[in-house]
């Protein structure tokens, strides 16, 4: 049995725990997580070097699933545009079932290997992308089947799952294995699972972009102002590496058509 299906000794009896004994326990178990995640650093680091490599070429970085991972997937994708200046083409999210089932549950879909080499076939995965197939269990056809189309066109295949010796994880160039372990409610791997990829997901995408110059130290100097909040970052931002007022940022911003590079002249 997957360790990831398997019963959580410590939770057999959460249905009666007090509502302070219920929080101790998910705080506890989510530290497993942030520790899996740990354990899983070498991998992990292999996989940042290979999407960086990618990406400085002009390739684009795939994240797969099925369910809650592929939910995760197209939530990371989806917040590298506004926090590193990249196109929506760079990063892209791919759900099974499509983007109905970003708000609906479709389970069914992640049963259809077929359905995961279409959809990257549609979109033009060649050997210059990596594809990153996240599936908890490491068995969802749908991921399985997007790996192996990934490896026939070159691309370099990447899994993510939280269970050992998988379909998906032989099926790929790199396996990243969050060793999660059983979840608080039986088979809900959208608990530590879940968290667990959407703290590695962090850190492919972010170290990916730092890799490929979108960071300045350790500041976000692709950031567009698209509101307030970002306008006065941004306005941050460029007092801190200019070691000016935030008149004269603002003054080097509109100047610079509000484009933090060309403000600081890096």
């Amino acid at each position: 049995m997957l360790e990831t299906e398997k019963r959580n000794p410590y939770s057999m009896h959460i249905d009666t725990a007090t509502t302070e004994e219920m929080l101790e326990l998910f705080q506890r178990e989510n530290l497993n997580a942030v520790n899996a995640v740990g354990k899983a650093l070498p991998e992990i680091g292999r996989a940042v070097d290979a999407v960086a490599e990618r990406l400085s070429r002009g390739g684009r970085l795939f994240y797969v699933g099925a369910g809650t991972s592929g939910r995760l997937g197209v939530l990371d994708a989806s917040e590298c545009p506004p926090t590193f200046g990249v196109s929506p083409e760079t990063v892209v999210g791919v759900i099974a079932g499509g983007e109905r089932c970003l708000t609906r549950a479709a389970e069914g879909q992640e049963d259809d290997a077929g359905a995961g080499r279409r959809d990257l076939e549609a979109r033009g995965v060649c050997a210059g992308d990596a594809v990153v197939g996240i599936s908890s269990s490491g068995g969802a056809a749908y991921v399985v089947g997007a790996l192996k189309y990934a490896g026939e066109v070159g691309a370099v295949s990447i899994a993510l799952s939280s269970n050992y010796d998988t379909p998906a994880g032989r099926a790929a160039d790199i396996s990243i294995v969050t060793d999660t372990g059983p979840e608080i409610i039986t088979g809900s791997t959208r608990l530590k699972s879940g968290t667990a990829q959407k703290l590695v997901l962090n850190m492919l995408s972010t170290c990916g972009m730092i890799k490929t110059g979108k960071v300045y130290e350790n500041m976000m100097i692709n950031l567009r102002p698209s509101n307030r909040k970002l306008r006065e970052r941004v306005i941050r931002i460029v007092t801190e590496i200019r070691g000016c007022d935030a008149v004269t940022a603002v003054d080097l911003l509109e100047k610079a058509d509000w484009d933090i590079r060309r403000a600081v002249s890096l």
